[in-house]
């Protein structure tokens, strides 16, 4: 009786530190590891942008043309790169945007990664490798 009680005790530590790993802020390293080498699928205002973060910091997103003209004729392409500070992810593009540096706070949920700027704005992400 010892052992069932001492292997469901452990099963649910198990499950438990599973689901911490899923769920919660990113911080770091973890956002680092996280995107590092990913596309990132962020879903805004009803568009679903495909983002590269490489490993080198540098980043690229390309809409489909019917999306660059919903958002005021933005170019479909852009580049940039990005860094981790004070635990967010931050990042440049160099026309997007204005070129102005943003950055976000990521918490994990699920297979979903839930984002917020630091103006405010959030939407979400699905991370593929």
């Amino acid at each position: 009786m010892k052992r069932i009680f001492l292997f469901a005790a452990l099963a649910g530590f198990a499950t438990t530190a599973t689901q911490a790993a899923n769920f919660g802020e990113l911080k770091g390293p973890a956002v680092r590891k996280a995107l590092s080498g990913k596309t990132v699928y962020l879903s805004a205002s009803g568009i679903v942008l495909p983002i590269k973060y490489r490993t080198n910091g540098t980043m690229s997103g390309n809409l489909k043309a019917s999306a660059a003209a919903f958002t005021g004729g933005a170019s479909a392409q852009d580049s940039g790169r990005w860094w981790i500070a004070k635990d967010q992810l931050c990042q440049q593009w160099k026309r997007w945007q204005g070129g102005k540096s943003w950055c976000y706070k990521l918490s994990r949920q699920g297979q979903n990664v839930v984002w917020v700027r630091n103006d405010g704005r959030r939407g979400t992400a699905r991370i593929s490798s």
